[in-house]
């Protein structure tokens, strides 16, 4: 006796995978809203942009890094290993080295303490960094101490880094003339030391294999919680350098001072390099 079966309906393939899709969004869609309830749409758009990308330190570890920032600026170049063979102006000097010192104080007139750097490669790229470092800061110092009655104080101090055969080099100074307001200035130069090149800071972000998309969204972050702060202080009557978080120099392509220590890239924008302050901005990737 022959039996039939009923035949198995077939499965919609495609009704399945919708239907999936539908819930999971869903899903996400609930989580997202309950993160925006607890943390707050601002945090929320932090933890997003910065916690889920490439750049892998907690907030904690970036804060500390930005409290040491100051205790870097060792006069030096730090120890490093490369297998480049560096062609040297003098054989018997470091890649980096201090070639300018003066600590002077004349009462009523001026306060100096000065270690300007000059870097120690026969190349046309570095002879115009040493030039440009020469007239910014030597002629400044020669200046001062001609000075009478100035009150000037300036002082200077750098730090050298040789890491993935970049050499980098920072240097601040503060200056005070008269009665006007301190000014912090900030120069780097960055030089690829094995194909012979300036280095960009787009450059260096693919170097260190992490996105530009998530730094500048690290930049642009970092920029808009200083502005809301500044916001904040002058509503109390703070007189604060003002920042305009919409300006092109906070695009990567624009940033012109950072600089690479320990396989961090730190992005600087002091503002006292074209006003009469000690404002700056410190974004650490």
């Amino acid at each position: 006796m022959n039996v039939n079966l009923p035949k198995r309906a077939k499965i919609n393939v495609k009704a399945v995978i919708i239907y999936a899709i539908s819930i999971i969004t869903c899903v996400i869609a609930i989580i997202i809203a309950g993160l925006s309830i607890y943390y707050g749409t601002d945090e929320l758009d932090r933890l997003v942009a910065i916690g889920g990308s490439s750049l892998t330190k907690t907030e904690e570890e970036y804060q500390l890094l930005e409290a040491n920032f100051e205790d870097i600026f060792q006069n030096q170049l730090e120890e490093y290993t490369t297998d480049i063979n560096i062609k040297k102006i003098d054989e018997e000097r470091a890649i980096v080295y201090t070639y300018y010192t003066k600590d002077e104080d004349k009462e009523n007139s001026y306060d100096i303490n000065l270690n300007i750097p000059y870097i120690n490669i026969d190349n046309e790229i570095i002879a115009a960094y040493n030039e440009e470092i020469k007239q910014t800061y030597e002629e400044k110092a020669e200046n001062t101490l001609q000075s009478e009655n100035g009150n000037i104080i300036y002082t200077l101090q750098y730090e050298a880094t040789i890491e993935n055969d970049i050499l980098s080099l920072i240097i601040r100074s503060n200056l005070k003339e008269g009665s006007s307001a301190q000014r912090l200035i900030i120069q780097t130069f960055n030089y690829d030391l094995r194909n012979n090149k300036e280095i960009s800071l787009e450059e260096l972000i693919q170097l260190k294999q992490l996105n530009v998309n998530d730094v500048q969204n690290r930049i642009d972050e970092e920029i808009r919680i200083e502005h809301q702060r500044v916001e904040d202080l002058k509503r109390l009557g703070y007189p604060i350098f003002e920042r305009n978080p919409e300006d092109d120099m906070y695009k990567i392509e624009n940033s012109q001072d950072f600089f690479v220590k320990d396989g961090n890239i730190y992005i600087i924008y002091a503002y006292g390099n074209e006003n009469i302050t000690s404002e700056m901005d410190l974004v650490i990737v």
